[in-house]
């Protein structure tokens, strides 16, 4: 299996550190890691790891890989996610929160499916989404997550700013966004990708209730999940470590996309 990965950030030194240890199984192959420009980290990362660095999704196509994994932005996922699955690339997207625009959801089912190409979003820093799936085939009535994370993951995010909130400050939770999952998820880009895989594995981004809270009594980045139907109530509370390096991403979701290659590599599956 050849990969390739667009982003130079946490991830990317995640599973480049793993596949050169042989954790994700054999026959995996960089092919390259992609960034917007020579200005990129993924230079630097490139070269410690001895992999092609290539600029552009041009570039990408012609280093023949057959899975990316985006690990970069909303913005990466809306430009390349339906021309690598219509060129036959399976995608494991990161960046799921790019997915609530329901014409670009639509158009990437439609080339992975047209294409045999598979369309991955990794369950990222929550679980029970095998129980979820389940659940809605019983049939679900409402679904419900409440990401609080310390105060410090909600900075440099034009939507908080907005609100004027001394996050340095703050000596209590503050509730950032409550409604549906459609209106909340685009306002934090890089903090609440799992509320959309939430949504997309169950009932919708309509019906799918999102909580944001910045608390500063949290060390550690805490998701509570809901849900309520013909087959039962289940709760799940996840207290995640951050990332060393980005404290607005779970380590575990690091780890879930790492899982996600290594479970495409493998003909045998677990779970749902």
């Amino acid at each position: 299996m050849r990969i390739a990965i667009l982003g130079g950030g946490t991830i990317a030194r995640l599973f480049l550190e793993h596949i050169r240890r042989g954790d994700l199984g054999e026959g995996i192959e960089v092919a390259a890691i992609c960034g917007r420009s020579t200005a990129s980290a993924g230079v630097a990362l490139a070269a410690e790891y001895s992999v092609p660095f290539v600029v552009g999704v041009d570039a990408l196509l012609a280093t023949g890989p057959d899975v990316v994994i985006e690990a970069a932005s909303h913005d990466a996922v809306r430009e390349h996610l339906v021309r690598l699955l219509s060129a036959r690339i399976s995608v494991i997207v990161l960046s799921g929160g790019a997915l609530v625009d329901d014409r670009l959801r639509v158009a990437a089912e439609a080339a992975a499916q047209a294409n045999d190409a598979l369309l991955y979003v990794p369950s990222g820093g929550i679980g029970a989404l095998d129980a979820l799936k389940a659940a809605c085939i019983a049939g679900v009535d409402s679904v419900s997550i409440q990401v609080a994370k310390p105060p410090a993951a909600w900075k440099k995010i034009d939507y908080v700013d907005a609100m004027g909130i001394d996050l340095d400050g703050l000596r209590e939770a503050r509730v950032l966004f409550e409604g549906p999952a459609r209106e909340g998820v685009p306002h934090f880009p890089q903090n609440v990708n799992i509320a959309a895989v939430l949504s997309m594995a169950g009932i919708g981004f309509d019906r799918t209730r999102l909580r944001v809270v910045a608390d500063p009594a949290l060390k550690l980045n805490t998701h509570t999940i809901r849900i309520s139907g013909a087959s039962g109530v289940i709760t799940i509370v996840l207290e995640n470590v951050p990332a060393p390096e980005n404290p607005k991403t779970a380590w575990l979701a690091c780890y879930s996309a790492l899982a996600a290659l290594k479970l495409m590599n493998s003909r045998t599956r677990y779970g749902t």
